[in-house]
């Protein structure tokens, strides 16, 4: 940064005098303090080593009861929700939000975790999921009631009403089965929802900071899958550009961000036959440097389940309740990697020397009998098994089977629906009450503004009314 000028030095300005001065010494201090206050941009590494440990959760969707129970098994956290994993690396896998209704308390408690993880000498990585980047551009299809519901305020009942007034259609607007249907479409909770996910939001800030890759010992982390149209591109390369892409006012449709074939949709690693991408997992194994890829997005049958003899680990296991509630993580120790499976921790086999299904038996063991893992070791730990689960577990709407060699691929992925977009601009604080302006066309418009109501407004994504 340029060193501060006195008024007068040789700045190439006149000299500010009097009651000017004031005004300038207060414009600075309003600076510093939104510089202080605004969250931080600086890009953070995306590679680590000589990690000794290593706690890594797939999907969570809002189970916040069952992260934190989790968390709580993997050492990482204290019964009062405090970090307590001291130089441990957790890695989020994507997917915090959507289907369950604690995803606001999941992504407040990973923003404490971040804090209290680096001053204790370890790290949070929250990796961008592909729902993560569906509730920035608006695409709410998974977003649940309860969801919505936790952004609801006293007055949440008044700023509804005049989104009606301006984004109901004039024609029907009296009409009050149209307006109950309105209603339902847009319940308590969703305009102040879109605006924490708005570029300037509490959570919309945090997202747009992310990683979608990252790197820790032999380990890749991500949450799709590296397909073979990313391979060659760095993981700098990577995690900027979907950076870039989720800051823009239309969020490219084929880019890595919403991309079918893109890091956060990819699921060839976890659906697709190991036979033929077994040279194409290889590669992305020389070109990373890593002996492993850890995935999650695609769901399993409720374990930690290796793929490509180990050198695969699939670690969303439907953590949350909409999926089952199954209490599994990956942890690595020292170099070797465990499944902590409802509370024991279990060898992982990878290499191709060891049994998958031998494993696996041992999960099943813990679980509530019959396990549902069963289906996975009577198919030889090989995944998918036939057309039964997983093959549900893909999340609806969100891919269109076709064939397992197409989804190999990365094709059949339908992409993010998109939305409209309403802007909201902040009124004096005298009435501190919302004023909807047009909609605009796209989806992920960029904010010109700084915070949720910030100057200029925030760009809220809406769904359209019928």
């Amino acid at each position: 940064m340029p060193p501060l000028l006195r008024p007068g030095a040789d700045s190439g300005r006149p000299a500010v005098n009097g009651p000017m001065r004031r005004l300038s010494r207060l414009a600075l201090v309003t600076a510093l303090v939104a510089l202080v206050a605004a969250p931080c941009a600086a890009v953070q590494p995306d590679s680590f080593s000589g990690v000794e440990r290593i706690v890594a959760v797939g999907d969570v969707h809002g189970g916040y009861d069952e992260f934190v129970a989790i968390l709580r098994a993997a050492r990482v956290i204290d019964t009062r929700n405090r970090w307590s994993g001291g130089r441990t690396h957790l890695v989020q896998t994507g997917d915090l939000v959507d289907r369950g209704p604690g995803s606001r308390k999941v992504m407040d408690l990973m923003m404490r975790l971040e804090t209290q993880a680096l001053a204790a000498g370890g790290r949070v990585h929250a990796l961008l999921g592909n729902h993560e980047v569906m509730n920035l551009t608006g695409d709410l299809r998974y977003t649940s009631a309860a969801e919505f519901a936790a952004f609801a305020t006293t007055r949440s009942a008044d700023v509804r009403d005049r989104a009606y007034a301006r984004l109901a259609d004039p024609a029907r607007r009296d009409e009050p089965a149209y307006r109950e249907q309105w209603q339902k479409e847009h319940p308590l909770g969703w305009v102040e929802h879109r605006q924490a996910f708005g570029p300037g939001g509490r959570y919309g800030a945090w997202i747009r900071q992310h990683h979608a890759v990252v790197k820790i010992n032999g380990f890749l982390f991500l949450h799709g899958g590296i397909g073979p149209s990313v391979s060659a591109r760095t993981l700098r390369d990577i995690n900027q550009s979907v950076r870039d892409e989720i800051q823009q006012r239309d969020v490219p449709t084929e880019g890595l961000a919403v991309g079918r074939a893109g890091p956060l949709w990819y699921r060839g690693l976890a659906q697709g036959a190991e036979d033929e991408l077994r040279s194409h997992v290889d590669r992305v194994l020389a070109d990373y440097g890593v002996a492993h890829i850890v995935v999650g997005h695609t769901t399993t049958p409720g374990a930690v389940v290796p793929r490509f003899g180990g050198k695969v680990l699939l670690i969303d296991v439907g953590l949350s309740q909409y999926y089952g509630a199954h209490p599994a993580c990956l942890v690595v120790q020292r170099g070797t990697a465990f499944a902590l499976h409802r509370g024991r921790l279990l060898p992982l086999p990878v290499d191709e020397r060891a049994s998958v299904v031998a494993y696996l038996r041992s999960a099943a063991a813990l679980d509530p009998q019959p396990s549902p893992l069963v289906p996975l070791i009577e198919a030889g730990g090989r995944l998918p098994i036939g057309t039964g689960a997983p093959e549900k577990r893909w999340e609806e709407g969100e891919i269109s089977t076709k064939s397992l060699k197409s989804l190999a691929e990365g094709e059949g992925f339908e992409p993010p629906v998109r939305f409209p977009v309403l802007r909201f601009s902040r009124p004096p604080p005298s009435t501190a009450r919302p004023s909807l302006r047009r909609p605009l066309q796209g989806s992920g418009h960029k904010d010109q503004g700084a915070g949720a109501w910030g100057q200029g407004g925030s760009l809220i994504p809406i769904n359209s009314v019928p």
